[in-house]
């Protein structure tokens, strides 16, 4: 029996598990091993808005161990920390509980196959102080914990006097994290005073965007940006374009000019990287340390491992890098669990080729603009308002059916709308 172990339980990730296991199942010709150092799967494009406060993990999240039950095939949570590609073996950290007592021991595994899907993290481009001061949302745990924060801060705001300072929420980046997240603080800020915060309202709020490059959402079209960033100015959100962080202290980020941008939270979303660890494995990688891969998909060191997603450095023909995106991840899951498949058989590999089906940017109720189409025609279509909203909604319920099936994937669905319904619209917890 053929061993397929798949590091990292992303978009692409979980949703190859979900279709190798399917296939798995039927003829037992695979064993399926899915490692995570995370419990639960959370869609990294809501990640935002777990840190604002207007999801649950409990409700939009999926627990790995469950669904590895449901799907037959085995979870191993720990974070890879070494990796053995003669030997074709990975080795897992010690799973270690809060307070720092051993639960699981270091472990090997190994593999036949082995698929990379370890996504990115933020790239602070070594500036200084980032680290030590600013929230990151490259995780479940990270959004967690900025959420935590923000409470607190709630809290703080809602006992003082009106007429004390507002809350000061900088986000460096102008990417789709940071201008959907400032749109969702401002939403929450509303909320927050119809759940007994009565002295909160946006209006104590004071959001800054802080993008270095000539103009926010840089990697999607002009008139999208245009859109959105007239969006974020109308509920006053301050935008700062061409401005550069060059290090960030307790009370704020300064810029090249060395103005001091002062804030209570501190929030880094520009760029991103894959992860330090990939350096240290025997990859070739590129200057943002995605592992290389040929057409279809395979290492460069290695054809009996794969990569997929945002730690993925895939060249397309016209020479540019494949677009770390969900739906990237969507289109690359598909080609591994093709070619994988393929290699059993004897038959050819096929070559992943990307489609640019369009962008969406969610600013919370405010607006939802986008465009459609992308590669498949020769302009793409822009849509807006309640279009661009159904649309952006439909790709969350595609992963769904992706990783749960159509019928678990559409009581899901479901079931959230009841719980959006009669359960809070601000996380307080």
């Amino acid at each position: 029996m053929k061993r397929i172990v798949v590091v990292g339980g992303g978009a692409g990730g979980l949703e190859l598990v979900a279709k190798l296991s399917k296939f798995a199942k039927k003829r037992e010709m695979l064993e399926i091993v899915l490692v995570d150092k995370q419990r639960t799967h959370v869609w990294k494009p809501l990640l935002h808005e777990v840190a604002a406060g207007v999801i649950d993990k409990n409700s939009d999240g999926v627990d790995y161990r469950i669904h590895a039950s449901g799907h037959h095939y085995e979870f191993q949570q720990g974070e890879m920390i070494a990796l053995d590609i003669e030997a074709r073996r990975l080795t897992l950290a010690r799973l270690l509980d809060d307070e720092g007592n051993e639960i699981l021991p270091q472990r090997d595994i190994e593999y036949d196959n082995l698929v990379m899907a370890l996504g990115s993290v933020s790239n602070d481009f070594n500036t200084p102080g980032v680290r030590e001061h600013s929230y990151f949302l490259d995780s479940l745990k990270q959004a967690e914990q900025f959420h935590r924060a923000l409470i607190n801060q709630f809290l703080r705001l809602n006992y003082v006097s009106e007429n004390q300072a507002p809350l000061r929420v900088s986000i460096v980046g102008g990417g789709a994290t940071g201008t959907e997240l400032a749109a969702q603080l401002h939403h929450v800020a509303n909320l927050a005073n119809a759940y007994g915060m009565t002295s909160l309202s946006a209006k104590r709020l004071q959001l800054t965007i802080i993008e270095a490059g000539s103009r926010i959402l840089p990697a999607l079209p002009e008139r999208i940006a245009a859109s959105a960033k007239n969006a974020l100015q109308k509920i006053g959100v301050q935008v700062l374009e061409n401005t550069r962080v060059i290090r960030a202290e307790k009370v704020g980020f300064v810029t090249q000019d060395e103005h001091l941008i002062e804030a209570d939270l501190m929030v880094w979303a520009a760029g991103i990287k894959a992860p330090d660890a990939v350096k240290e494995w025997g990859f070739e990688t590129n200057k943002i340390q995605q592992i290389m891969v040929n057409q279809q998909l395979q290492s460069t060191v290695d054809q009996r491992i794969y990569v997929l997603g945002d730690c993925c450095a895939c060249l397309q023909p016209d020479g540019r890098w494949v677009p770390p995106r969900a739906q990237s991840a969507h289109q690359m899951a598909n080609t591994v669990y093709n070619n994988i498949l393929a290699s059993m058989t004897g038959k050819p590999l096929e070559a992943y080729i990307y489609n640019d089906y369009g962008s969406l940017i969610h600013l919370s109720k405010y607006s939802t603009v986008g465009s459609l189409m992308g590669n498949l025609s020769n302009s793409s279509m822009f849509i807006e308002g309640h279009m661009a909203r159904v649309v952006y909604n439909s790709l969350y319920s595609m992963h769904q059916f992706a990783v749960n099936g159509y019928i678990r994937g559409a009581v899901g669905m479901l079931s959230r709308q009841v719980s959006k319904f009669v359960g809070s619209k601000l996380k307080l917890h």
